[in-house]
């Protein structure tokens, strides 16, 4: 049946259309209770499931169904609920669209009151209908809604209706889910004390109002890793000089919790402060003690420079919450009996969370996670409910779990609607694969990989032409041959956008039978490619650039190492040793041509785990070593990037998925020009070439790593590098590699990115045919967000390993003094890094319980004098590095100074009362 509503709507331009609305009702679907002889042989609906005996309710002790309201499902959809709990959500019965259940929306009555309305229909209509299954066993639908005035006219109906709270209160037998209850609205669990401590946030419609006359700014609001007590947040459009407001203080954060869309108030001038340099982390007391926040605020305040100082604002309003689940710890409450205890959150950027728990003691020592209710204006904290219990806190599998959670990473296996789309084993090349593609398997192809990679994407050859011109190919695996638009497969890998390496795992894209066989390019086999190919002369200059589909067969799959033994070894002259020659020498001249562009050469320390073969423990921690083949590798990738990004932008001017990386404001470069100053060296920053090239005269005979120091400064200036739709940008510009156009195209297995330029490529050169969403720039635009965040993601998630690791490599080792370099200086503290390691950390000269020593920051240097002694950045110190085991929260490598001798501040030379006892990790996968 068929329904339809039509109305009139005023354009922008003055004129009239006439919309026609149609809803298509349906006759023909099922009820889905699996004895309902009524609907036998109707659509197939899911099956639904009566509540089992170890669930039974004290209020319904029959079988029945449960139909929550929209509101209910909307506050408890984040909880994990038990398996079978809600044994049947709303989109699992009967749907809207069924004859017998539609309503339409009456005059004078809301949307809301509407889907009420419908939702007790429904209910009516199912209990009605149920009574045809059994006469003595009758199942009944029950309404769980928290509406008073929904719950009063479904009682008055005639419907079995309860709160949320009443149906969980009367499942004896399982008490805990009680502590899995969202609170109703922030003013439940007010603390008794009632004082105000926040203002009150301002309605949306004065927050819009506002936004639009100018007196309020709108942005997402970033809380500061380092200082609980200072957030930026970065305005929404296009005004160069307003990017960022600072916040400083608990009255001013104002209860915004970070990634909310806030509505913020620019203070007057005269209140304006500068970003603060003392590290301050909430790790009081578990009790509200606001006073003590306001003691630390005043540390915050120091005179400075009227340069030093950012436009300041306070928060008015929130627009939208971007609230998650979050993982953390409990910290149980001194009170015996107590039932409210304050949860502690693995990310610092998140304030701790009040909730209620029956289970504190069961829950202590153990990795859970939270979910938040609501913030009232007289809590020093949010309120919120336990979730889910992970596991034992300091176990592998369960931080990995964390920080998987924690970084949004999906990592579910994937499903049987996704295997569904993998070619069918044994696989081989058809007669139809070959079609608009060439058969290259006589060429000596060999790929050059880190040890132990399976998910191998590239693989190159270099050859001498008869007109003494050298023929140049990067070899990609054809991974969209295999996943095709629109499929289960293809959908599932644009939603995780990329593979995660963290130290003892890999989070796959794409199915491993893809990923680590039929697409990865391993030796000796024939694979599907995608092939860039050019004619170069011996000045690498290119003549030709060609782009094919291909078949390949690997000669060899080699490591860096076994690559450079080859270049290296006199006594070699194979084909494969000769084309690594060649391709050897002319990475070298690509490499010297881009930096004198202006592409920068920048540092930073990556580790690399040795593992024990059984426990799978970190035996030992060292920095990556980078041989010339890796940058061989790197400099084909690039010029393969910068090659497709030309061809793919040429054919399509609007739809091209290019990357781009923005040129650093100058403020950005302050912390590095004042560093390199207080050394005697001037670094230029006003273009990437200046940059580059004062980075390049940087050096100091008596100091060989100051270079190196100075380049990893300058990676920390860097902005994100992002993915972006031509059409809907103008500036095309890569700052770091000083390349006017790129894109991702070499790595598909792992990045999504590169199978979208595989498909415009593929169109560009009539080897695949279009289909719409790859020429819809605004799509084309929401696919580049999702892939920037998750490329973010990923990167942090990677970090987070490391950083576990690494503790579980010191809690074996014990304690271990290291040389050190400063990086930065603040108030409080010094970052140091140590290159033995790749390892950074701070070390504080402010404890509690310790008499405070004489402090002297000076930001314009930047140094800290402490008592006597003065610590400039870049300056040598010796550190000793432990495993602080002391909190459960947030176990940490901790670090102290041994030398230079400061009396009162160095720890003594025989600190052994650590405790310290351990757990493992891998390497990850060079970028290209």
């Amino acid at each position: 049946m068929l329904k339809s509503k039509t109305f009139l709507k005023k354009t922008r331009a003055g004129g009239v259309v006439k919309i026609v609305r149609e809803h298509y009702l349906r006759d023909d679907i099922g009820c889905g209770a699996p004895a309902c002889a009524a609907c036998d042989g109707a659509h197939a609906a899911p099956a639904l499931e009566s509540q089992p005996g170890d669930q039974a309710s004290s209020l319904c002790p029959w079988p029945h169904y449960l139909l929550p309201d929209t509101n209910v499902l909307l506050h408890q959809i984040i909880s994990a609920w038990k398996p079978g709990t809600w044994a049947s959500v709303a989109s699992r019965l009967r749907p809207p669209g069924s004859l017998e259940t539609y309503i339409e929306q009456e005059q004078a009555e809301n949307a809301n009151d509407r889907n009420d309305r419908a939702i007790r229909v429904a209910a009516k209509w199912y209990n009605e209908h149920l009574k045809n299954i059994s006469a003595e066993n009758q199942l009944q639908v029950i309404l769980i809604t928290n509406d008073k005035k929904n719950k009063e006219k479904a009682v008055e109906e005639g419907i079995p209706a309860f709160t949320c709270e009443e149906y969980v209160k009367s499942l004896t037998a399982n008490p805990e889910l009680i502590d899995r209850l969202a609170c109703l609205s922030e003013e439940t669990n007010e603390i008794e004390s009632g004082k105000i401590i926040f203002s009150e946030h301002l309605p949306l419609s004065k927050l819009q109002q506002g936004i639009k006359s100018g007196s309020y700014l709108q942005g997402t609001f970033r809380a500061s890793r380092e200082n609980y007590l200072e957030a930026t947040v970065w305005i929404h459009g296009d005004k160069e000089d307003e990017k960022e407001i600072l916040i400083q203080g608990l009255k001013h954060l104002n209860r915004a919790i970070h990634e909310d869309i806030v509505a913020v108030e620019l203070l007057p001038r005269s209140q304006w402060v500068a970003p603060s340099s003392v590290v301050l982390h909430d790790e009081g007391p578990t009790e509200d003690d606001v006073e003590k926040d306001e003691e630390r605020e005043l540390m915050l305040k120091t005179a400075v420079s009227e340069k030093m100082l950012r436009a300041t604002g306070r928060v008015v309003g929130i627009i939208k919450r971007n609230w998650r689940p979050y993982c953390g710890m409990l910290s149980k409450s001194d009170i015996k009996e107590s039932r409210r205890h304050l949860f502690t959150p693995a990310d610092k950027r998140i304030p701790r969370i009040r909730i209620e728990t029956r289970q504190a003691s069961a829950l202590e020592g153990r990795r859970i996670i939270v979910a938040i209710d609501g913030w009232p204006r007289n809590s020093r904290y949010p309120n919120g409910h336990f979730v889910k219990n992970l596991g034992d806190v300091g176990e592998k599998e369960t931080e990995t779990e964390v920080l998987l959670l924690e970084h949004d990473v999906p990592h579910q296996p994937f499903s049987q609607a996704v295997l569904s789309f993998l070619p069918k084993m044994p696989w081989s090349i058809t007669e139809k694969d070959m079609k608009n593609r060439e058969d290259l398997r006589h060429l000596c192809v060999c790929s050059v990989d880190p040890p132990g990679c399976t998910d191998i994407d590239d693989a190159l050859h270099c050859r001498k032409l008869s007109n003494g011109n050298l023929e140049v190919g990067v070899h990609i695996a054809d991974v969209s041959h295999f996943i095709r638009p629109g499929t289960a497969l293809d959908q599932e890998s644009a939603r995780r956008g990329t593979t995660v390496y963290l130290c003892e795992k890999r989070i796959d894209m794409v199915p491993e039978l893809l990923s680590s066989n039929l697409c990865s390019l391993r030796s000796n086999v024939d694979r599907l490619a995608f092939s860039c190919i050019w004619e170069m002369n011996h000045n690498a200059e290119i003549l030709k650039t060609r782009f094919t589909k291909s078949v390949i067969n690997s000669k060899a799959s080699l490591t860096y190492a076994e690559a450079q033994m080859r270049i290296d070894s006199a006594a070699m002259n194979d084909d494969i040793t000769t084309s690594l020659r060649g391709l050897n020498k002319l990475a070298k001249v690509l490499k010297k041509g881009r930096i004198e562009k202006g592409a920068l050469t920048l540092s930073s320390p990556e580790v690399r785990f040795h593992m024990d073969s059984e426990t799978h423990d970190p035996i030992d921690l060292q920095t990556k070593e980078l041989r010339e083949t890796n940058s061989m590798v790197e400099e084909f990738m690039l010029l393969a990037n910068i090659s497709v990004a030309k061809k793919i932008h040429e054919e399509f001017s609007e739809h091209a998925l290019l990357r781009k990386h923005p040129a650093p404001p100058p403020s950005n470069y302050e912390i590095l020009v004042k560093a390199a100053k207080s050394k005697n060296l001037e670094i230029k920053t006003d273009t990437a070439k200046s940059l580059a090239d004062s980075l390049d005269r940087a050096e100091s005979p008596e100091f060989p790593y100051l270079n190196t120091l100075l380049r990893i400064l300058a990676t920390r200036c860097m902005m994100q590098a992002v993915y972006f739709c031509s059409g809907m940008d103008n500036d095309f510009h890569h700052y770091g590699l000083a390349s006017p156009i790129y894109t991702h195209f070499t790595s598909p297995i792992r990045r999504y990115a590169d199978i979208i330029v595989h498909r415009l490529l593929a169109v560009a050169i009539g080897a695949d045919c279009t289909y719409p969403e790859l020429t819809d720039k605004h799509k084309l635009s929401d696919i580049c967000k999702n892939l920037n965040f998750r490329h973010k993601m990923a990167q942090y998630a990677q970090r987070a390993s490391v950083a576990f690791h690494t503790q579980l490599f010191f809690k074996s080792k014990g304690i271990v003094s290291e040389e050190a370099y400063i990086l930065f200086v603040r108030k409080n503290a010094i970052v140091v890094l140590i290159p033995k390691y790749g390892l950074e950390g701070t070390v504080f000269f402010e404890e509690k319980d310790k008499p405070k020593p004489r402090l002297t920051y000076d930001d314009e240097i930047p140094s800290l004098r402490i008592e006597g002694t003065v610590f400039h950045v870049f300056d040598k110190v010796k550190v000793k590095i432990t495993l602080d085991s002391s909190n459960l929260q947030h176990q940490k490598i901790r670090m102290a100074l041994v030398e230079p001798q400061i009396p009162g501040i160095n720890i003594p030379p025989d600190v052994s009362d650590m405790d310290l006892s351990g757990p493992g990790g891998k390497k990850r996968k060079l970028e290209k």
